[in-house]
């Protein structure tokens, strides 16, 4: 995996992008299959799409270098929450999967203040009660 943006003027999306790659590559490290990245709909955005065996995962992944803005999974709010509900709601939907099983997970990926990576820690069902 390349080095994670250095911080800079316009480097938030960059670091955002860089921590998706890490995300997918850690599901697939896991038997996940990314099914889609960035899917998006009028709504909003699906960081990454999975499929753990038979389940559909939406994952959000947060990205975060230092805690100057709290830990990355912090960042998961009740309104966030929500639209993420919606969101996966809309791609099961767009997608004809009918009653098919999908549940929303959070991948918090860590940096230091200097760029290394500090953790990777994926957290199913980060978004229960759907």
């Amino acid at each position: 995996m390349s080095t994670p943006p250095a911080s800079s003027p316009g480097s938030r999306q960059r670091l955002g992008h860089w921590g998706e790659n890490v995300a997918a590559l850690h599901l697939e490290a896991h038997g996940y299959t990314i099914l889609a990245r960035n899917w998006r709909c009028g709504a909003g955005e699906i960081d990454l799409v999975a499929r753990d065996q038979e389940t559909v995962v939406f994952v959000e992944v947060k990205t975060r270098r230092g805690r100057d803005y709290g830990a990355p999974e912090e960042a998961l709010t009740p309104r966030k929450a929500e639209k993420l509900t919606q969101l996966g709601q809309q791609y099961v939907y767009e997608h004809d999967l009918g009653d098919v099983d999908w549940r929303i997970d959070l991948i918090a990926v860590e940096l230091d203040d200097r760029g290394r990576m500090l953790r990777c820690e994926h957290i199913p069902n980060a978004v229960l009660g759907w």
